[in-house]
């Protein structure tokens, strides 16, 4: 896959003479002197989400009990996190500890695909999630008719594509124009905006795009998550017993949690870069880290937290190993 995308923009800017050959990332302005000590917290970050999402994936590939909606959809949002994480983060380690600030033309292009068309496949998928405990808990003696795996399988193809067929076009379009003769980028990763700063032309058309694009993923999915909770609530108020909504409620607190991590710095860094002139810059950059590195690394532990399964499943093989 990788390659073919390499290969797509490698043809796409063939005919443009004027691009770039490479990019510097500085990492974070502002902070040089400590760069080298935050890299630490960050790769422990790294670390934990690419261990506890691929134990995930382990658990349920290996558990046949658990190739249920609920665990197919957590292992579409595993892989996700695992993609968009290693997407930046050991580059990001990289400019951090040994000054590898040059990133590649076709590289930093690549990272720009990777970033926005898999953040919005992990918002896709958490919609789906959202659906998944709306049919659970309204719908539960059709739940397995209505989420059969055919179905699963079709949702993640469909967030899939769509975040594919999104991004594409404004990766292409930037792959066409002429950059100016400054290749510095002020942050820790190629990032769309940022990368629409250095091009000497008229980028307004690929503003326009980006932000028709933002908004329209964004607000469908948070749209369709905020009615079927509110559907949930609805039904969940009015179970008899008090245990019943107790334990309705913790079923979606978990899912509520991983929405809030993604969306919040996700905002947060979409709108500082657009009309947060007055956002330090600092700020700005931290919260792009954040935003990249933080759901991934607390998706597992949510979930392998609050799901008996996997919890299960993680403390035998945990006991196994000891003995």
């Amino acid at each position: 896959m990788l390659e073919n995308i390499t290969h797509f923009f490698i043809l796409a800017s063939r005919n443009n003479s004027s691009h770039a050959m490479f990019f510097i990332l500085l990492g974070i302005p502002g902070m040089e002197k400590y760069q080298f000590w935050v890299a630490f917290p960050f790769c422990v970050m790294y670390i934990v989400a690419v261990t506890g999402n691929t134990i995930i994936l382990h658990i349920i590939r290996i558990d046949p009990t658990l190739h249920e909606p609920m665990y197919l959809f957590l292992a579409m949002l595993a892989t996700t996190d695992l993609i968009l994480s290693s997407s930046t983060q050991p580059k990001m380690l990289a400019i951090f500890w040994f000054h590898d600030h040059k990133i590649e033309y076709h590289a930093c292009l690549i990272q720009v695909f990777f970033i926005h068309a898999f953040s919005s496949v992990e918002s896709g998928v958490l919609m789906a999630m959202a659906l998944d405990r709306y049919v659970a808990i309204c719908f539960p003696l059709r739940h397995s008719s209505i989420l059969t795996t055919s179905v699963v399988i079709k949702l993640g193809v469909a967030v899939m594509v769509r975040g594919l067929l999104c991004v594409s076009p404004f990766c292409f379009m930037i792959s066409r124009m002429p950059f100016c003769p400054n290749k510095i980028i002020p942050q820790s990763y190629c990032e769309h905006m940022a990368v629409l700063k250095l091009v000497c032309a008229d980028t307004r058309v690929n503003r326009g795009y980006g932000l028709f694009v933002a908004f329209s993923v964004a607000s469908f999915d948070i749209f369709v998550i905020s009615v079927s909770y509110v559907m949930i609530l609805r039904t969940v108020l009015r179970l008899p017993s008090g245990e019943a909504r107790l334990k309705a409620f913790g079923t979606c607190a978990s899912h509520i949690g991983v929405i809030l991590a993604l969306y919040i710095p996700a905002l947060f860094t979409f709108l500082t870069h657009r009309f947060g002139h007055h956002v330090p810059h600092v700020v700005h950059i931290m919260f792009a880290n954040v935003y990249l590195l933080v759901p991934p690394m607390l998706n597992p532990i949510i979930y392998g937290v609050k799901t008996k399964q996997i919890r299960v499943r993680v403390i035998q093989g945990c006991y196994r190993k000891g003995s």
